[in-house]
């Protein structure tokens, strides 16, 4: 009887430090994880719209009602994490940055922020965090002429659609080769995303 309360002891006191150790390396960690996020978010902020001087967060915006409306106009595999507005040198607001997951990659969720301009043009899109398979799923994060992402950019704000028979209207993406959920899952969360700026101007897609 002894020796079982020593071992349970010793268990006890095995599971209480490596709990204590877990805690302070938590602690430790967080606050660079959280810069590095955040260093990660106004990186993609400079991407897709780099003509911007500064960029504000958008008063008043509420992440689970810009889920809620997205997911109401049938996109349930996506959230709107985040707004910000861009301004430019004069102190003009010139358009917004809107941050989205999609949790219908191959791989897994997929966030992003896309940019687009007062005048409902899309900016483009930059990924920050995707898991998809290499070489396939992955391009979606590839930049440059003839990439998957280079299809949204300067393109009309408006709901698109996923071809893999090359597209033939302003309003079709060609997928990626091979990769046609992880196209579908970028395309939807795009999608999404237009559908909150929509809200947020008073506009309508595919007007």
């Amino acid at each position: 009887m002894n020796k079982l309360v020593k071992d349970a002891l010793v268990l006890t006191g095995i599971t209480v430090v490596a709990g204590f150790a877990l805690g302070l390396v938590y602690e430790i960690t967080k606050a660079p994880i959280a810069k590095a996020q955040d260093d990660a978010l106004v990186k993609a902020y400079q991407t897709v719209y780099s003509t911007a001087e500064a960029y504000e967060p958008l008063e008043g915006f509420d992440s689970e009602k810009a889920t809620a409306l997205v997911q109401e106009a049938g996109y349930t595999d996506d959230t709107i994490d985040n707004c910000v507005t861009a301004w430019d040198a004069d102190g003009n607001q010139v358009g917004y940055i809107i941050t989205v997951t999609s949790s219908a990659g191959y791989g897994g969720k997929i966030t992003f922020s896309m940019g687009i301009t007062n005048d409902s043009v899309i900016n483009g899109y930059s990924i920050t965090s995707i898991s998809e398979t290499a070489g396939l799923g992955m391009k979606a994060r590839d930049t440059g002429a003839g990439t998957f992402s280079s299809q949204f950019e300067n393109r009309k704000a408006e709901i698109f659609t996923v071809t893999k028979n090359g597209a033939s209207k302003s309003s079709e993406i060609d997928a990626i080769s091979a990769a046609t959920i992880t196209s579908k899952a970028v395309t939807n969360g795009v999608n999404a995303g237009v559908t909150y700026f929509n809200s947020l101007v008073g506009g309508a897609a595919n007007e």
